[in-house]
């Protein structure tokens, strides 16, 4: 666990042990025959200025911090480009603040969210209002579903930081089931997944449906895996590592880095086929709503490539705030 990893652009990286000896280690191919390629949203170009230029606003970073957050290139439309930027500014803050600070940002957050028309404190924490211009213009072009869907899961998400940062001042390591419940929160793929739905009237009714709900939690343990592989190093150098599914793996089974990336190999080769497995069986509800289920279960599989993509195109950019 004294080893951080160095990232090249080939199917390997290097270990740098803290007696500066090397080790290389193999990254699994996880989605090598995924059937769903990458690809760019459409509206990329125009919206990523606009995006970056909201977020620029807020000042949650130094200069050079910004310039550096500024390189990892959220796609997506307007909505969705906030959405990453309001959750990586989350993300990179609560990961070097204490259980009680988290809980105080995740209250902000939280309220702001749910009142968006209410003009925030003066001298509160910036992402306040970065959170209640957000889903104030979101809310714009949210169905009422989606938005009580959102609202919901982004509770879920800001309790799990929480929980991560417990767990990271308690020095605490879970085992793998129970890792998971926990970063199924604290990834921040449910919120997610429903700003991608926006504009879909789906019924709750559906997306309850056994086929449908395993689809999607399928979808945010192969983006958790994903983005565990690719973050460990930063985390490791943050000390955070803990929250990281190799150290799960590591501690747990007494192995090696090696070792616990060929068992997340094999972990998500299960998940893999059993996404496809449920894909096959995407229920038929009548009316419109298959349409717009099949729209939906869509966005799943192309939100996994694209984490995957996202992670290795951006992976020589240092966290802003290291």
């Amino acid at each position: 666990m004294g080893a951080a990893l160095v990232h090249d652009q080939s199917d390997s990286t290097t270990l740098i042990n803290e007696d500066s000896t090397r080790i290389d280690v193999y990254l699994p191919q996880t989605l090598d025959s995924w059937p769903w390629p990458r690809r760019v949203n459409p509206h990329y170009a125009s919206v990523k200025q606009q995006a970056s230029l909201w977020c620029e606003s807020f000042q949650p970073f130094s200069p050079k911090a910004q310039n550096a957050f500024n390189k990892c290139d959220f796609a997506g439309y307007r909505v969705c480009c906030d959405m990453m930027n309001l959750f990586f500014c989350i993300d990179e803050i609560t990961d070097l603040s204490t259980a009680d600070v988290v809980r105080s940002q995740v209250d902000i957050v939280m309220d702001a969210i749910r009142h968006p028309h209410r003009p925030r404190p003066s001298g509160e924490w910036v992402i306040g209002e970065m959170a209640r211009q957000f889903w104030a213009n979101a809310a714009l072009i949210a169905s009422p579903t989606a938005q009580a869907r959102f609202i919901d899961s982004c509770q879920t998400y800001l309790d799990a930081l929480v929980q991560q940062a417990e767990d990271r001042e308690k020095g605490h390591i879970r085992l793998v089931e129970d890792y998971f419940t926990v970063r199924r929160g604290s990834i921040g793929a449910a919120p997610s997944i429903t700003i991608g739905a926006l504009y879909l009237n789906i019924p709750q009714e559906a997306f309850d449906h056994p086929v449908i709900s395993k689809l999607t939690e399928i979808c945010v343990d192969m983006i958790i895996i994903g983005n565990d592989i690719c973050s460990y190093k930063v985390e490791w150098e943050r000390g955070d590592e803990g929250h990281n599914l190799v150290t799960v793996i590591m501690q747990q089974f007494r192995t090696d880095v090696q070792h616990a990336m060929h068992h997340i190999a094999n972990l998500h080769d299960r998940l893999f086929n059993r996404f496809l497995e449920h894909w096959r069986r995407i229920p038929l509800f009548g009316g419109p709503v298959d349409s717009e289920i099949r729209t939906y279960c869509n966005m799943l599989a192309n939100w996994v490539r694209a984490n995957d993509s996202w992670s290795f195109e951006v992976w020589s950019i240092p966290s802003p705030l290291t």
